[in-house]
């Protein structure tokens, strides 16, 4: 499977940045610590996703690759404490991007994130590595993303096996037709198509309406990204999202909680009808 060179460069940097961490904490400590009961439970992301509508999950960072900077919150407190007012406006998962070299973001956002909060964390990072699963159960994260482009089934598989191993949920990130295929192959219980390109800053919205249709009534289904408003997260509800990620359209805002709150409104609308699996 071949990838374009900004891709591969992205997962360069991935593998580079894994490497300097398990040099200062082996694989081996970093499991070991994830399977330790001393770990807080992992919170029911499906459940969450589920719960009411289509349920909004806003993405903290601090940059975008082809934006740079989007937020100012210069410590993982202040993050935690967005975080705090994101949870009272009434989202059900939060998601906080680790990814450094892209977003500005560190695994100890995410740990103080969901020390503050009660509703269960995604980790948005591109996930390779064994390592980075250990690890983010360490820090917290109850549901982890997989992007299928990335990866080879036979490691798609193992890595979802390790991910539901330690009590997390697998979110199998998709783009095309083919991708949810295999993703559905893989054995998926939770696809998030993506509408944003990995190598650019292309989006399409459109990528939802082709593929959620294609998939199984028992699989949760996330549109992530490409909500500026409430009616491309309506356009969303209307085709089938159980949940949306939105991550610039809140950060970027001036009152990104006002945001969040009318966008969770939003999702509430009898339009946006409950279900459950």
């Amino acid at each position: 499977m071949t990838t374009p060179i900004a891709v591969d460069h992205i997962v360069a940097g991935v593998i580079e940045d894994v490497a300097a961490r398990e040099a200062q904490v082996s694989f081996k400590e970093v499991k070991a610590r994830s399977r330790s009961g001393a770990l807080p439970a992992p919170r029911d992301g499906v459940a969450a996703l589920l719960r009411t509508g289509c349920s909004l999950v806003p993405e903290l960072k601090r940059a975008v690759p082809y934006g740079g900077e989007i937020a100012r919150l210069d410590t993982p407190a202040s993050m935690a404490a967005l975080a705090c007012e994101l949870e009272e406006a009434g989202v059900h998962v939060m998601a906080c991007q680790t990814d450094a070299r892209r977003h500005h973001g560190s695994l100890e956002d995410m740990s103080t994130v969901r020390a503050a909060t009660t509703i269960p964390m995604m980790c948005r990072d591109i996930i390779v590595d064994p390592y980075q699963i250990h690890e983010a159960r360490c820090f917290g994260a109850d549901i982890v993303p997989l992007q299928v482009e990335l990866l080879e089934q036979p490691r798609l598989e193992a890595l979802l096996d390790r991910i539901e191993s330690l009590g997390m949920t697998a979110m199998l990130e998709v783009r095309t037709c083919d991708e949810a295929d295999r993703a559905l192959a893989a054995g998926a219980r939770v696809i998030g198509v993506n509408a944003w390109s990995l190598a650019s800053d292309a989006i399409d919205r459109d990528a939802f309406a082709a593929i959620a249709p294609g998939l199984p009534e028992k699989v949760v289904k996330v549109a992530v990204g490409g909500v500026q408003n409430s009616r491309n997260l309506l356009a969303y509800a209307s085709r089938g999202a159980d949940a949306v990620i939105v991550g610039e359209s809140v950060m970027a805002s001036p009152d990104p909680v006002a945001t969040a709150r009318t966008l969770v409104a939003v999702g509430q609308h009898p339009a946006c009808a409950s279900r459950r699996l």
